[in-house]
């Protein structure tokens, strides 16, 4: 993708591609050129894989199979990042919906290379990485390791090897070349987090200064343990039981656990988590409009500096609305079709009194509040100047207020995860 992109761009102007010098350059045709370039690759690999996931992999009539589709691809935090801040996630995203796509259809040896493509293109898509093999593994066990699960298990393995070694085949003969490559995939020298992130690091930084405290060392060890331990709950109840819609919810819990504790984290991470979140906009439409919402909501600073203030109104708004239209998200919102009866449990015991209210509506009043808090929160950021001693008093905010949804989020998918289907519909849809 990249040679091809420095190949077509030499060949229209090379001072958009000229080492050193090409570097900030900016003009309107070379934004067209840029952002046709990402319309190409969505083109041929994000939409049609969207396309294809809503009309196989989604229940209902076609006309909500539609909205479903619409709604996917309307999510605005992709279409900024890509098209505003210039990017190709769609690419990474593509590949590993075409992963899912494969596995949801049984096709588990195209689902694999689907997914090394992937994470061959950009390393990021571990967060997606221990559900797929998780999945992948339980299907094996369960089949039998001494029969049809064995050869299932060597074919995938098979497919995963011959991947990789094609993709790493042009700098398998240089060994220093192949190790630049690994340092530039982790690049661990650039600390814990960047700018203002909302995971949990960032957050915790107001009141705790970790970068200061722990070593670079200690801060890697402590991301990776906390990271591990925030996703094994998930992958072990998968592998335990590997339905498709435990494979849908532990790919949730794995990209927010990843984006909330992991090590080196930006903004642009959330995507991997707004994934998820589409494929479960059928399932769970209001929660996954929430956190679809939030996750661009939280990289408003980001969208700020880059100049996208009117596009992030726009594209938020229309997501917003046709978003709660098509899908009736308001209105399939019981305790029942939210799951919160496990979730009731866990906060309440069913002994206190509060463990009798409406946890559907509570969830609908929190939902309004949240939406009005986004926007005020936007306002004041465009609005306002900070206090001279808290310059960063607005991105912070967004930041911290982002964190509390992903991690509430986070605590919910593990606990609907956890939870036994509540109606006969609701077990069709795990297998």
């Amino acid at each position: 993708m990249c040679k091809c992109y420095l190949f077509r761009a030499k060949v229209i102007n090379p001072e958009w591609v000229e080492l050193h010098k090409s570097r900030g350059y900016e003009s309107p045709a070379h934004k067209l050129f840029m952002r046709a370039t990402v319309l190409v690759a969505d083109l041929l690999i994000y939409i049609p894989a969207v396309v294809v996931y809503c009309l196989y992999l989604t229940e209902g009539s076609s006309k909500r199979k539609v909205s479903i589709l619409f709604c996917f691809l309307l999510y605005p935090g992709l279409i900024l990042i890509d098209y505003g801040h210039f990017q190709y996630n769609g690419v990474s995203l593509g590949f590993a919906l075409w992963g899912v796509l494969a596995l949801g259809l049984s096709w588990d040896a195209l689902g694999s290379m689907a997914f090394c493509l992937a994470l061959n293109y950009k390393q990021m898509e571990l967060y997606h990485a221990l559900p797929f093999f998780c999945y992948l593994l339980g299907k094996c066990v369960k089949l039998g390791l001494t029969g049809r699960g064995f050869f299932l298990l060597v074919r995938i393995a098979a497919t995963v090897l011959v991947t990789f070694a094609l993709c790493w085949l042009p700098f398998l003969s240089d060994p220093g070349q192949a190790m630049q490559v690994i340092r530039r995939i982790f690049p661990v020298a650039r600390g814990l987090y960047e700018d203002k992130v909302a995971n949990t690091w960032c957050s915790l930084n107001i009141l705790i200064k970790i970068r200061s405290i722990l070593s670079s060392d200690t801060q890697i060890y402590l991301s990776a343990a906390c990271t591990l331990l925030a996703v094994l709950p998930s992958c072990i109840k998968l592998l335990t039981n590997p339905t498709f819609w435990q494979f849908k919810l532990a790919l949730m819990n794995s990209s927010l656990a990843f984006f909330l504790f992991s090590y080196q984290v930006h903004e642009k991470s959330i995507l991997l988590a707004a994934l998820p979140a589409c494929l479960l906009l059928s399932d769970l439409p209001l929660v996954a409009i929430w956190l679809l919402l939030t996750s661009n909501f939280s990289m408003l600073p980001l969208l700020l500096k880059d100049g996208l203030l009117a596009p992030y109104i726009v594209t938020s708004l229309a997501f917003l609305f046709f978003s709660l239209y098509l899908l009736s998200a308001l209105e399939h919102c019981s305790e029942e079709e939210l799951r919160l009866e496990a979730y009731r449990k866990l906060l309440f015991f069913n002994v206190l009194p509060c463990s009798k209210m409406d946890m559907a509506a509570v969830t609908q009043w929190k939902f309004y509040i949240s939406v009005a808090a986004m926007a005020g929160l936007s306002f004041v950021s465009v609005a306002m100047v900070p206090p001279p001693r808290l310059p960063d008093l607005f991105p912070v905010l967004v930041s911290t207020f982002s964190f509390l949804h992903f991690f509430g989020t986070l605590v919910y998918f593990n606990v609907v995860q956890f939870s036994e289907p509540t109606s006969k519909k609701s077990q069709k849809k795990t297998n």
